[in-house]
């Protein structure tokens, strides 16, 4: 009898809070939109680059001045530049295209710290949902470029490398910029990943490291040489399951 399992007490209370509940419910409507509301906004931004990269990042430092000058030569070769809008990278990202003449968007989240909006964006939507804000970074971009950062910046790149390795978004260029940085976890990828079987070795092919900022839009437009940018009937009915 020392061993018999008790039944659970749960205060029916707890259990059934028709204040929680209610708001559960809610959220759901919440959420539907967040995605209508930046769908309309961002549906005619495309060709456009989704830029990613640390929170963190002063003004002044190489990475911010880097990532500015990317961004102003993706604006110039015609592509809307996205990034999280906030400090760090995401201000530069959208500073370098705010002064271009494509737009300069940014997604905006709700955060206890580190989040502020910076001040250089056309186009500004604001989420209360990560993963809303996230299906919003693939669904409108042509590419990914992919500065130094944090975890949040690791979310991001692995999340683009899953949906591009599994199909459930079209085949876009993956862009790491800042081979210093990047080396230790591509070599990771490779020696560790690839090495056991856990990826393909042609799940690499994802990945391109590149420093010159030229290079980064030549990349892009190489990559789309042949198909073009706007996405193929087959390409929007894939994203609609992302």
């Amino acid at each position: 009898m020392q061993n018999e399992k008790l039944p659970r007490q749960i205060n029916p209370e707890q259990a059934n809070h028709p204040s929680y509940n209610a708001r559960e419910s809610w959220r759901m409507f919440e959420i539907m939109s967040e995605f209508v509301s930046a769908t309309e906004r961002l549906e005619g931004i495309r060709p456009a680059v989704s830029i990613f990269g640390s929170a963190r990042i002063p003004p002044g430092h190489a990475y911010y001045e880097l990532t500015e000058r990317i961004s102003r030569k993706l604006s110039d070769a015609g592509f809307s530049v996205i990034s999280g809008g906030g400090p760090g990278v995401m201000e530069a990202a959208n500073k370098g295209a705010f002064f271009g003449p494509s737009p300069s968007v940014g997604l905006n989240i709700q955060l206890p710290h580190e989040q502020h909006t910076n001040p250089f964006q056309d186009i500004s939507q604001t989420f209360a949902h990560f993963f809303v804000r996230k299906v919003m970074f693939v669904k409108f971009a042509s590419a990914y470029v992919v500065m130094p950062g944090g975890f949040g910046t690791m979310d991001e790149l692995m999340e683009a490398l899953t949906l591009v390795q599994t199909g459930k978004t079209r085949k876009i260029p993956i862009i790491l910029v800042q081979s210093s940085f990047w080396r230790g976890l591509v070599d990771w990828f490779r020696d560790s990943l690839v090495a056991e079987q856990l990826i393909s070795p042609e799940d690499m092919d994802l990945i391109k490291v590149i420093d010159d900022p030229e290079a980064v839009v030549c990349a892009i437009f190489d990559h789309y040489e042949q198909q073009g940018f706007e996405p193929s009937a087959h390409d929007r009915e894939i994203q609609l399951y992302l």
